[in-house]
């Protein structure tokens, strides 16, 4: 049988990560953070010396990087060169390059080739910002999660105190988010948008139960159970 696939897109903070862990740790499908493969290439060009507002740098240096992808503890983990590169890939300066990354054409269909080809490994569930558009557009189940920039803000805060990987102000992580947001939905390729055809959930007054109840219930029927 062909692999099911869950997608779900929306902007930082909307609740994704939390909200697709825990609908493919009950239903059995394997967790994907598309985001972390861009915050890869991100990483590792920065690890090299590469110019990321240089479009073609990026594109020749991020066909040779290498990301071997596992099945482990429910999820797809990432590997590169051996190792998992953990919190490297968390910190401001990443976030603060990878938007650039990502708006490279060669970028974005090397890393969408990536993640079409993690079907072998059994039934998904994606978050990202162009899954429901652009990598999986023909899954039957897609979402897209939104929330006000104040609560993605505060949870984005939160959860970077929580990691100790910085200790910005509530309104400097706003700031970040937002000019995230106008990259990600004004860039040429794969922009972050919400599909025709998608489920809208707004978490924004919603506990992370009930936006989770709220994926579950929309399901086609027989994949309500692992």
């Amino acid at each position: 049988m062909d692999s099911r696939v869950i997608a779900i897109d929306g902007p930082s903070g909307a609740g994704k990560s939390s909200v697709s862990k825990r609908v493919g740790k009950q239903l059995g499908f394997l967790h994907v953070d598309s985001g972390a493969l861009y915050r890869i290439m991100t990483w590792q060009c920065l690890e090299n010396g590469i110019d990321t507002s240089d479009p073609a740098a990026v594109a020749a240096f991020a066909q040779g990087v290498e990301v071997e992808c596992r099945p482990e503890d429910g999820a797809i983990a990432y590997y590169v060169k051996g190792e998992t590169p953990g919190d490297r890939i968390r910190t401001p300066e990443i976030n603060a390059h990878a938007s650039h990354v990502a708006t490279v054409k060669e970028v974005r269909e090397r890393i969408t080739a990536i993640l079409r080809g993690m079907t072998q490994y059994g039934d998904l569930v994606v978050e990202g910002r162009d899954i429901t558009t652009a990598v999986f557009p023909d899954s039957p189940a897609r979402f897209y999660l939104t929330a006000s920039a104040e609560a993605r803000a505060a949870r984005r805060q939160k959860e970077e105190v929580e990691k100790g990987i910085a200790n910005q102000s509530a309104e400097a992580v706003k700031a970040s988010l937002l000019a995230r947001d106008k990259i990600d939905s004004t860039r040429k390729y794969a922009p972050l948008r919400k599909a025709d055809g998608v489920l809208e959930v707004d978490s924004t007054s919603l506990t992370l139960d009930q936006v989770v109840d709220a994926v579950l219930a929309a399901l086609p029927a027989d994949w309500k159970t692992a």
